[in-house]
């Protein structure tokens, strides 16, 4: 009777956790959707001004200023607010956002700062507005993951309530920003909480869906880019892909690279850290004098090269586009080496449509009858190159099917991005994104594969409610206790509250019938206790209990080894085993 009980009030629990996670779901997919619409009304707004456009919150392009020379200088204002908000404000608003995020999950228990939505939003869309070379992604996806961790703070929810809902703030931002409610899910997944379970994964879809339906209500539900028609026609185009793939898997250790080695060269200018953002700016001005296409997002060039006729391939279109890849990789590396706040999700799919049509002029050239269109090398370039610069090939694949809405070109989109993710893995052991972390010493585990025992903590699955036994008890009370809760374990409590102990069944197994009803548990408890701490590892706790031959740990508090904070088991580290 007592077990069933248990069970049911277990999972009764389980319900509430479920239903009270989906219903916040809820609200953050809402507001991440919001969030999404505001942040590119505030890039439009701010590009328009920058520029000297008129005001207005659609979008007209830099590609159109008549700034002149002048045009060097908004990108180097932006710098400088953007550089006054990361210096005093929120140091961790600079730079693509995601690895913040990772490093959040990772190693501060999904924690982030509320202020970092408002310093985000600010800082990013001053820096895209002003001409930055970056994306969108990155900021969203770090508004949205500290939006779910503020909540999640407030409501002072569990560590893994709060860490599915800095997912959840990710896909909405996602989805929202793409108009990609599939793909942001998948980037949640992948990236970010690196787990499929249904706990997790129903959340992300709540989120996603309430974040896309927002999206759609004011920015419409086109898709991003509109592609001619393509059709996969014969299998010797495979090899041209298979090509492409190795090269778009170079392309995207180069763009890594390149972008780490440009931030190392500001690191060590002995100049104040306000000035450096002010300097990329200028430098951005300066190429963007020869290739204004590098300023802001770039969706527009993007989708000028899908859509674009060419005519008859040559030489000198491809060097032309050889220095537009060049530009566009400097232009983003400085943007963000420097100081910047942007994604680097946008300027890879540039980065990879670029590449991908210097690539189709050159196979035209050399095998006219057999090859594909240039736009079919530019859009498989673009998923390419991505999934090389971030091993994200799920993201990569889906986000570009669903912002292109082109299912056709979806065989030689996967084999590319394969090829290129294989490429990127046996030359670059890091990502555009992991690379940050790992010059902090920080390690993120690589796709789902991982041992999340190393990375999942104890504060997650402890049980808080312990039934616990007063040092004056008798034995015979323990085993009352022992029958009645099929406990096997009970810390000990002075008349303080302070644990003292713990008594387990192989301790009194042994004791007779008359010996139970007169021992207290404090003569024969164990006092020299092997405990855990809420934020240790779920390896370090089983480790302890392996190496000690013990299936119970008391969990208490760092700085007062004498206050229980909750007892984990061997059981619950297997049952919540990824």
């Amino acid at each position: 009777m007592y077990k069933n009980s248990k069970q049911t009030d277990g999972r009764l629990s389980k319900l509430f956790s479920s239903t009270r996670v989906n219903a916040i779901a809820v609200a953050v997919g809402i507001v991440g959707g919001f969030g999404a619409v505001l942040f590119r009304w505030l890039i439009h707004i701010i590009s328009n001004l920058s520029f000297w456009q008129k005001f207005s919150i659609h979008f007209i392009s830099p590609l159109g200023d008549n700034l002149g020379l002048l045009v060097i200088i908004p990108p180097a204002i932006g710098g400088l607010i953007v550089g006054i908000i990361t210096y005093y404000f929120a140091p961790e608003t600079k730079g693509h956002g995601v690895p913040e995020v990772m490093e959040a999950m990772f190693k501060k228990q999904g924690v982030i700062r509320p202020r970092v939505v408002i310093a985000k939003i600010i800082a990013s869309g001053v820096c895209l507005g002003s001409g930055g070379s970056a994306g969108r992604e990155g900021p969203i996806v770090q508004i949205g993951s500290a939006f779910g961790s503020s909540v999640s703070q407030i409501l002072n929810l569990s560590v893994n309530e709060r860490k599915i809902l800095v997912g959840c703030g990710a896909t909405a931002g996602i989805a929202a920003t793409f108009n990609a409610p599939i793909a942001g899910v998948i980037f949640s997944v992948e990236l970010i909480l690196l787990e499929l379970k249904t706990e997790s994964f129903v959340p992300l879809v709540v989120s996603s869906v309430f974040a896309t339906v927002i999206s759609r209500l004011f920015l419409g539900s086109n898709p991003a880019f509109i592609v001619p028609p393509y059709h996969f026609q014969s299998l010797y185009e495979l090899f041209f892909y298979l090509a492409l793939g190795i090269f778009a898997g170079f392309i995207g250790i180069t763009e890594s690279k390149l972008l780490y080695k440009v931030e190392d060269v500001f690191d060590y200018m002995k100049i104040h850290p306000i000035a450096k953002p002010v300097i990329g700016g200028a430098m951005l001005g300066v190429i963007g004098l020869g290739f204004p296409q590098v300023f802001g997002v770039g969706y527009e060039s993007i989708s000028s090269l899908l859509n674009f006729n060419y005519g008859n391939p040559s030489i000198y279109l491809a060097f032309i586009l050889f220095l537009l890849l060049i530009a566009k990789m400097l232009a983003l590396s400085i943007t963000l080496g420097s100081g910047g706040s942007g994604g680097v999700f946008a300027p890879s799919l540039f980065i990879g449509a670029v590449g991908g049509t210097l690539f189709g002029i050159i196979v035209n050239m050399l095998f006219p009858s057999i090859s594909a269109p240039y736009p079919a090398y530019s859009l498989v370039g673009m998923a390419a190159v991505f999934a090389a610069a971030s091993r994200a090939i799920l993201t990569s694949i889906i986000m570009v099917f669903e912002m292109t809405r082109d299912y056709k070109i979806i065989i030689p989109l996967i084999f590319a991005c394969v090829v290129a993710d294989v490429v990127s893995s046996i030359f670059y052991k890091d990502t555009i994104y992991t690379e940050k972390l790992s010059r902090r010493g920080i390690k993120i585990p690589k796709g789902l594969e991982a041992n999340m025992m190393r990375y999942k903590h104890i504060e997650e699955i402890m049980v808080k409610n312990v039934l616990t036994v007063k040092e004056r008890e008798t034995v015979k009370s323990v085993k009352n206790k022992i029958l009645k809760t099929g406990h096997h374990g009970f810390p000990i409590i002075d008349n303080y509250g302070n644990l003292i102990g713990i008594i387990t069944g192989e301790d009194i197994i042994n004791y007779d019938n008359d010996e139970l009803n007169i021992c207290r548990v404090d003569k024969v408890c164990e006092r020299r206790l092997i405990v855990t701490y809420p934020d240790e590892t779920f390896d370090k706790a089983w480790e302890k209990m392996s190496s000690h031959g013990i299936s119970h740990l008391p969990v208490v508090d760092r700085n007062n080894p004498n206050k229980l904070l909750g007892m984990i088991t061997k059981t619950d580290i297997i049952l919540h085993k990824p």
